[in-house]
């Protein structure tokens, strides 16, 4: 038996869905030309900003409707960001992809021979990236190749073998060599390209060939 509840229910639920249709035009079913009321019109008119695309004019475009503030239609830049950017700039101290355009690095670690004749180095040989290259260095590879890449640092005194750059034949070594073995590791040496990306790589290899491996 239904109660004063229930039929209240099912009438206020008869009058929502009758206030979505066009009395006047019920008898084409399905075409509602004149809605009596919408519920959370933000869904239906809802403004969607393209991320990879900006139009700043608001004249351009024909004006839909009065809902638009006279603005037309193909105008599309979001008001809240900077610039009115449809997409927002990386936060303060986000690490970026592709640094300088770099594209990932493929080569396979038991390609060292290619690497060496293939791999140039993109960076200019100057100063400030060859000191760049002598800080970063000192940090990630002195204590085991040494301060002056003679493979004498710190952690050989405990694990032989560390690798003299500066004499013998890794001497003559190419930069695209160098690059290779700190990106992939080799023997003894793990990969580094967790702790340095493929510009401060660079950078130390132009550290080791200008300044270690020229050294008197």
């Amino acid at each position: 038996m239904f109660s004063y509840k229930n039929i209240a229910i099912i009438f206020t639920g008869i009058l929502l869905i009758s206030s979505c249709t066009d009395q006047e035009k019920f008898k084409n079913i399905g075409i509602h030309q004149h809605t009596r009321w919408e519920f959370a019109p933000n869904m239906y008119h809802s403004k969607a900003y393209e991320p990879l695309s900006q139009v700043m004019d608001e004249n351009q475009g024909a004006f839909v409707s009065s809902d638009d503030d006279g603005i037309g239609e193909y105008y599309n830049s979001n008001p809240y960001n900077p610039h009115k950017m449809n997409m927002r700039e990386p936060v303060m101290g986000t690490i970026k992809r592709n640094n300088l355009g770099f594209m990932p690095y493929h080569i396979p670690k038991d390609s060292l021979e290619y690497a060496s004749l293939f791999i140039t180095n993109p960076l200019e040989s100057n100063e400030l990236n060859i000191k760049d290259g002598e800080l970063l260095y000192s940090k990630f590879c002195a204590h085991c190749h040494g301060a002056e890449g003679k493979g004498d640092g710190p952690v050989n005194s405990a694990f032989k073998g560390v690798a003299n750059l500066a004499e013998g034949q890794l001497k003559s070594i190419s930069m695209g060599h160098i690059f290779h073995v700190i990106t992939r590791g080799k023997g003894r040496m793990l990969s580094h390209a967790s702790q340095l990306n493929q510009e401060e790589r660079w950078k130390v290899a132009l550290y080791v060939k200008n300044k270690l491996q020229t050294a008197q």
